[in-house]
């Protein structure tokens, strides 16, 4: 049997969930997860659905099928096999621990993506991702030649078919033809907890003013600087006692969390983009097992 997802927007109305479930029900599915949300403000109307296959119906088959149902609520609808691995590229200047994390998880299967190429402005990982057997491209980013580099790198993005950018602390801002190009599918981690201490040394803001909390947020990319749709954040205590030293150490850690949590639930389909803000359902039982411990 074949595990699909049914990820499903529209406007907010009567009789939608029903409408889904018949439909599955009547192709021979079963529903192992599901999760909406109907959001007031707005009127939107958010479903991902979790459902086996258990009469051989194809994943194309589904989608076609599904048209009238789509129709009838002018939805926005989209299957896809739970299975398939997303193809994505890291970005990393010369911070690594959110680059080592990754790949870490990527080599244990606790992020089941297919890395299919790590574009740095830097050659300091380069044995590092050549030990993984990952293509390594190395391309320069200065202020004359950034629109040439931003080409190399969209290059690769097409050449690779990759369906995802990560910034894993790679250390330029983006132009906003790239952003409108990729929107929805660049997701970045901001080593503070958005939207305070923005810029270049939020922990030294931070240490300066004697918070109590740090944290990191990861957000989708878009032309407005550290402005994108948070997808996830998270926190860590620390006491009056901590040197703006402890800070950096500390946050490196809760930044490559939530940098691995966020694209968990982007290659999950669980993310929805809500206007400037996201809907994130949690993620479906067993998601989160890997393929083997180390």
């Amino acid at each position: 049997m074949t595990k699909f997802c049914l990820r499903v927007t529209c406007a907010s109305t009567r009789g939608i969930v029903a409408a889904i479930s018949a439909f599955l029900a009547g192709n021979g599915c079963n529903i192992t997860d599901s999760a909406q949300f109907d959001d007031s403000h707005t009127g939107r109307f958010f479903m991902r659905v979790s459902f086996r296959s258990e009469e051989g119906r194809t994943l194309e088959e589904l989608q076609s099928g599904f048209g009238p149902v789509a129709g009838r609520f002018d939805m926005d609808a989209e299957f896809f096999d739970e299975s398939a691995k997303r193809k994505v590229i890291l970005m990393v200047s010369r911070f690594g621990h959110c680059l080592n994390d990754l790949l870490y998880r990527w080599r244990i299967g606790a992020l089941p993506i297919d890395i299919v190429a790590v574009i740095s402005n830097h050659m300091d990982y380069q044995k590092t991702v050549a030990n993984h057997d990952i293509p390594f491209h190395c391309i320069r980013v200065t202020r004359d030649n950034k629109a040439e580099a931003e080409a190399a790198q969209m290059r690769i993005v097409r050449e690779t078919g990759a369906e995802l950018i990560v910034l894993a602390r790679y250390m330029q801002v983006l132009s906003d033809d790239m952003c409108r190009e990729m929107s929805g599918r660049i997701i970045n981690i901001h080593h503070s907890f958005l939207p305070s201490f923005k810029g270049a040394n939020p922990y030294k803001q931070a240490y300066e003013r004697g918070v109590k909390l740090i944290g990191a947020t990861s957000h989708y990319v878009t032309a407005d600087l550290d402005e994108g749709p948070i997808i996830e954040q998270d926190i860590v205590r620390i006491t009056h006692a901590q040197s703006p030293e402890d800070y950096v150490a500390l946050g490196r850690d809760v930044e490559a969390s939530v940098l691995a949590h966020a694209i968990h639930a982007h290659i999950h389909g669980r993310v929805f983009l809500n206007g400037d803000k996201t809907v994130v359902f949690p993620a479906s039982p067993g998601s989160y097992a890997s393929e083997r411990m180390g």
